[in-house]
């Protein structure tokens, strides 16, 4: 081990002492001819670094953070055997799905959409399951490739609600035993996980070579929108309540600040094996009545799904890089901090990759006028080769905010500096990977149809690209020195059998998959402290010494509040790696 600074001092006090010992007289008369006994120098004592220290070494070694961001998988959906957790779904207890008036459910609801998608499949093999042959399924979890064979990673499954005020509602206070009874078109499929994982699926290898992480929740209650939010700012976006946007106001039973929806009169009692839930409430709304935007909301800049706004005498589009802002669903430009602000104001380089993102820029920016984009595009083109890019404005946190407006010089510059092009299949960023010249934070993003999403994504392709991305960055001229996170935005209403720990008012969510991959990460490793999404800023804000964004405080002191202590992936980190 090298000799730090803080040791200099003492070695030194020690040779003088030595050498003056050695130099010195007897302690006798002059005329005493007696030899005088040498000093036997003193070896100084060394203390060995305390593990705090050896966990901060191996956290200063990180020189690069790349965050994989996929869509809508719980943990239990693709991961409820994996060798090592310390609550494998085969020999978990839970309780019973119950219905709206919490009874127990003589059987789990039809997938009342049908559990495939027809025409959505990238695979034509995959057969179609309709919602008569869901019919009876029993109250329990249920392997969807086993029940329905041919049905499988590779299968295209009916989409499932994925909302800020349905997933608290379905935790039901830490019970998970109200998924069904408050799904909408998805039904029962909300019990549903794939088996066999270990021999089919990419990013299964990867988490045996690394560490998965088996205690990770969502950042917030709720679908991809918040999420996302809450990735970068641990925050949820506000959108004050006016006049204009009552419309999209929740209707609680518990106050502004609480979770339940309310039922409508005539569907009160309607039991879920009659009905799914998706037109029971008053109103599910994108916003909390205090202001809060909860569930998707509209980027103000393009790219987003909403169009300029028209000049109603002319025909012309004034603010082509806007969206209306008129339009309800556009959430105002925020102004809170994120993590890129203290990245940027610590001279920290950083970047959000997209997939699609220019392919979508030129076509909501056109020229002759918006074109929209592959959103509602499904499976294959009619070549039936190619993809449809599906680009997911909701997806893109940072066109949420005004230092990102594209119509000023400052947000033209930052644009340029931290909102990149992954390129349609990702190629634009292995482009950077292979270069070596990834900034310090890296976020990426898989278009559409590469995120896993149920609805219009399988699981199988977003995984292999995942697992060919790390395989870049595992050749990358950066590798040496880097940490990757590959986890997902939320559950996609899919239900897990472990409950979130009791936070703060907006998460942690359910549970979903986190793999922490690097030279110096913990090999062949299952890391069992809780986690959340937020954690990744934890962890990045540790490394480069930044403020602790305000969200992170009042996620860090709720979480203690009820005796949980949450990790900042440290612990993922081999000290034995970076220790001498």
């Amino acid at each position: 081990m090298k000799t730090t600074h803080k040791f200099i001092a003492p070695l030194l006090a020690v040779a003088l002492t030595t050498g003056l010992a050695a130099c010195g007289g007897s302690s006798g008369d002059d005329d005493d001819d007696t030899a005088s006994t040498p000093a036997t120098p003193s070896t100084p004592v060394v203390s060995a670094p305390t593990q705090e220290e050896l966990v901060t070494k191996a956290v200063d070694n990180i020189q690069n953070v790349v965050v994989i961001y996929a869509e809508n998988r719980s943990f239990d959906n693709l991961y409820a055997d994996f060798p090592g957790i310390d609550s494998p779904l085969a020999s978990a207890t839970y309780e019973k799905q119950v219905d709206r008036d919490g009874t127990v459910l003589t059987s789990l609801p039809q997938v009342w959409a049908g559990l495939t998608v027809p025409a959505a499949q990238f695979d034509t093999t995959v057969p179609t399951v309709t919602a008569t042959q869901t019919t009876g399924m029993v109250n329990a979890p249920f392997s969807i490739n086993e029940t329905y064979p041919g049905v499988d990673i590779n299968a295209v499954n009916a989409d499932m609600w994925h909302n800020f005020y349905q997933n608290q509602m379905q935790i039901n206070g830490g019970k998970n035993n109200m998924f069904t009874a408050w799904a909408d078109n998805g039904g029962g499929l909300v019990m549903g996980h794939f088996t066999g994982n270990s021999t089919k699926l990419p990013l299964w290898k990867v988490a045996q070579k690394y560490t998965m992480a088996d205690h990770f929740f969502m950042g917030a209650f709720g679908g991809s929108f918040l999420n996302h939010q809450y990735l970068i700012a641990s925050a949820a976006p506000v959108d004050p309540i006016t006049s204009a946007n009552l419309g999209k106001v929740a209707v609680l039973d518990d106050g502004p600040q609480g979770y339940h929806l309310s039922v409508k009169t005539a569907s009160a009692g309607v039991s879920a094996l009659t009905t799914s839930a998706a037109s029971i409430f008053k109103l599910s709304g994108a916003l909390t009545p205090d202001g809060y935007a909860v569930n998707t909301m509209q980027p103000p800049y393009q790219p987003s799904a909403v169009a300029p706004a028209a000049d109603s005498a002319s025909g012309t589009t004034p603010q082509p890089l806007l969206a209306d802002q008129a339009n309800t669903s556009v959430l105002p430009p925020q102004s809170g901090p994120n993590i890129g602000d203290y990245l940027t104001n610590k001279n920290v380089e950083w970047a959000w990759y997209s997939g699609g993102w220019a392919f979508q820029t030129a076509r909501a920016t056109n020229p002759a006028g918006y074109i929209g984009s592959d959103y509602t595009g499904t499976g294959l083109q009619a070549d039936g080769k190619t993809a449809f890019v599906n680009f997911q404005f909701h997806h893109q946190p940072f066109n949420y905010f005004k230092r990102f407006d594209p119509t000023t010089a400052a947000g033209i510059a930052d644009r340029a500096d931290h909102l990149k092009d992954g390129g349609v299949n990702g190629e634009q960023f292995i482009a950077d990977i292979r270069a070596g010249k990834l900034p310090p934070v890296s976020f990426y993003k898989p278009v559409g149809n590469l995120n896993e999403h149920s609805g219009y994504a399988d699981v199988v392709r977003g995984d292999q690209h995942i697992a060919d991305i790390i395989a870049e960055l595992e050749k990358s001229p950066q590798w040496g020195h880097m940490l990757v996170v590959v986890t997902y935005d939320e559950n996609g209403g899919i239900w897990d059998h472990v409950a979130p720990p009791k936070g703060d008012r907006f998460g942690p969510g359910s549970r979903i998959p986190a793999i922490v991959v690097g030279p110096t990460v913990r090999k062949a490793y299952v890391d069992h402290t809780m986690y959340d999404t937020t954690s990744i800023l934890r962890f990045i804000s540790r490394r480069w010494d930044l403020p602790e964004l305000p969200g992170l405080t009042v996620r860090r002191e709720g979480l203690k509040a009820n005796g949980t202590d949450q990790g900042d992936l440290s612990n993922t980190l081999d000290t034995a790696a970076t220790a001498s």
